[in-house]
């Protein structure tokens, strides 16, 4: 069992993103700031609670629906790419970008590994 493919990876991951989908829906000062920094419309600011709640679901599914924990990982890599693309975009400093690098590169390894087969 490897720590990527590990439920527990998962469920820690799910958490997160459920914490985060909250705190996004509330536009915590930090979340808010962050989205402010990089330029994202306040329309399209609705989703972000939404789309982490959904990959929330999708991570804590990993014991159940091994494929939909994977294919959320997947689809986290994309969003991942995005953020940091944003953040480029806006030559954020290298600090406020870590966060979100260091999530793609955690999904995107969680992807090619994918979950431990129980």
């Amino acid at each position: 069992m490897s720590v990527l493919g590990s439920p527990k990876t998962y469920a820690a991951l799910a958490a997160f993103h459920a914490v985060d989908a909250v705190a996004a829906g509330v536009q915590v000062a930090p979340v808010k700031k962050v989205l402010d920094d990089v330029g994202v419309p306040e329309e399209i600011r609705p989703v972000f609670p939404v789309v982490k709640a959904a990959a929330a679901v999708g991570l804590a599914s990993v014991t159940r629906f091994p494929g939909l924990a994977r294919l959320t990982t997947a689809m986290l890599t994309l969003y991942f790419v995005l953020a940091v693309g944003a953040h480029i975009r806006v030559r954020d400093k290298v600090v406020n970008s870590l966060p979100a690098v260091i999530f793609l590169v955690l999904v995107a390894a969680m992807t090619a590994k994918g979950p431990d087969q129980t």
